[in-house]
């Protein structure tokens, strides 16, 4: 696995999608992203379960301190599904 900032993951991403190696990306020294370039890639399961873990509790902080509830995440999601499945106007 490699690790890359931002910046040189946007600088160098031509390499990056032709590796088959996955890409930890970070911003100023924190996890910003996870990059898989191949889906036929598997990755070892205790990294999947500790990816896992890590974007859970992140997730997990964010409602949090956003004060939200799980009533409110599903009905927001919902409309979000029911604007996206809404046939577009032409104008």
């Amino acid at each position: 696995m490699k690790i890359s900032t931002v910046r040189e993951f946007r600088d160098r991403a031509t390499g990056f999608l032709r590796s088959k190696d996955p890409v930890l990306v970070t911003r100023r020294g924190k996890l910003a992203g996870v990059f898989f370039p191949s889906p036929e890639a598997t990755l070892p399961l205790e990294l999947k379960r500790e990816l896992f873990g890590m974007l859970s509790r992140s997730i997990a902080a964010q409602i949090k301190r956003r004060g939200l509830s799980e009533e409110q995440l599903i009905a927001d999601f919902e409309r979000w599904r029911k604007e996206r499945r809404a046939p577009r106007r032409r104008r």
